[in-house]
């Protein structure tokens, strides 16, 4: 028996979560359990998990997730299920570890060399989202996501549309594939307009053109527009995507390994999209190790397609970003769209602990800005 000994949480800047468990022999195993904003209430959580698994056989993976999930009778949701992500994702790097594997290894071997990745890039006028794409050019990407639209409210001018396509059209003039994110504040009246505009132009995907919660809008909105359906950020665990998939109303699936139940939960999100004919793409707007983790799924399911990455440029806040606590960044260079498999044991990053601590000791919570539309209405995030 390999027993836990230690179960500990950091939160470190610019807005993530690290898990780091130890068992009584020394080994060690890292995860992420980050959730912007609610950083206090995931490390609440993670205090009944380390009452409940510290002593426990830390080789027993899915045993605890199951008592974890099952035994806390209130099951799911955000912020139960970060925490169960950190500590999930933390247990396989530590057997990985132990076994001095990667964690592909352990999920079937890997069926590709490489993932495919895109970044981030804002902007509100098409010479800024411009802009932004060359730096991504030159880190190596050869797709983005960007915002579809900064406010829509109910029943918009339809000349709001028009700034959309502009700048769409600007990026695709750069070479680079897209991506559109509605970040579900657009309503109903408008996404239809709005997918129906950006149809001709041929995005990746379109992300969240509802709120997750109007199923029946999404499979409406899936029925007047062949551009693929991309959601699945904000849903925790394959009970909650399971009616999506009933509904054939996605095409891809964004389940975020820091959100919904760590790698085993998406392995098995990832293999009940496959039998739907479903791609999947991991959300992870976070850290180095969701990352990580997030790739060590992409390696082994069939279906991925690909992989959101937090480089540089609009994620460094305050000096820090996905390489500030890595001993060797270059896990995660892009070369022509891909970063190469992790080859190292466990999720195959290396984290440099003594910088974590002492940035856990300093860092305040990080809130999300509240935004407002023209009208001073509050507008979703």
């Amino acid at each position: 028996m390999t027993a836990i000994a230690k179960i500990e949480a950091f939160q470190v800047p610019p807005r993530w979560l690290f898990v780091r468990v130890e068992t009584r022999d020394g080994a060690v195993g890292w995860g992420e359990g980050s959730l912007e904003g609610h950083s206090e209430a995931v490390m609440g959580a993670l205090v009944a998990l380390r009452e409940r698994f510290v002593g426990y056989d830390a080789e027993r993976i899915e045993d605890m997730w199951q008592i974890a999930y099952r035994l806390g009778f209130y099951r799911g949701g955000p912020v139960l299920m970060s925490a169960l992500s950190g500590l999930d994702q933390a247990l396989w790097d530590l057997k990985a570890r132990r076994l001095g594997v990667p964690i592909w290894q352990l999920l079937g071997g890997r069926v590709r060399d490489r993932v495919a990745v895109y970044a981030w890039i804002g902007g509100d006028r098409p010479h800024e989202v411009v802009a932004a794409a060359h730096g991504r050019l030159a880190q190596g990407f050869r797709a983005v996501k960007m915002n579809a639209t900064e406010d829509l409210g109910w029943l918009d001018s339809p000349k709001a549309l028009d700034a959309t396509v502009e700048r769409v059209a600007a990026v695709q003039a750069t070479g680079l594939d897209v991506g559109l994110d509605f970040h579900g504040r657009v309503h109903r009246p408008m996404a239809k307009q709005l997918a129906a505009a950006v149809e001709p132009l041929r995005p990746l995907f379109i992300e969240e053109p509802l709120l997750s919660e109007h199923l029946e809008g999404i499979v409406e909105l899936s029925r007047h527009t062949t551009v693929p359906i991309a959601l699945g950020e904000r849903l925790f665990s394959r009970w909650d995507f399971k009616p999506f998939f009933e509904a054939g109303c996605v095409d891809i699936v964004q389940p975020d390994l820091s959100h919904a139940g760590g790698i085993s939960e998406c392995r098995r999100i990832a293999a009940m999209a496959e039998t739907y004919d479903v791609a999947l793409a991991p959300h992870c707007p976070l850290g180095p190790l969701a990352l990580a983790a997030c790739m060590q799924v992409a390696l082994t399911a069939p279906n991925f397609v690909i992989q959101e990455m937090s480089l540089g440029i609009h994620y460094n806040v305050g000096g820090h970003d996905l390489l500030t606590y890595l001993v060797d960044p270059g896990v995660f260079d892009v070369k022509d769209g891909m970063v190469a498999a992790l080859e190292g044991p466990g999720l195959g990053v290396e984290i440099d602990e003594a910088r974590v601590r002492a940035a856990a000791e300093t860092t305040t919570a990080w809130r999300n800005p509240v935004w407002r539309g023209a009208d001073g209405a509050v507008r979703e995030w």
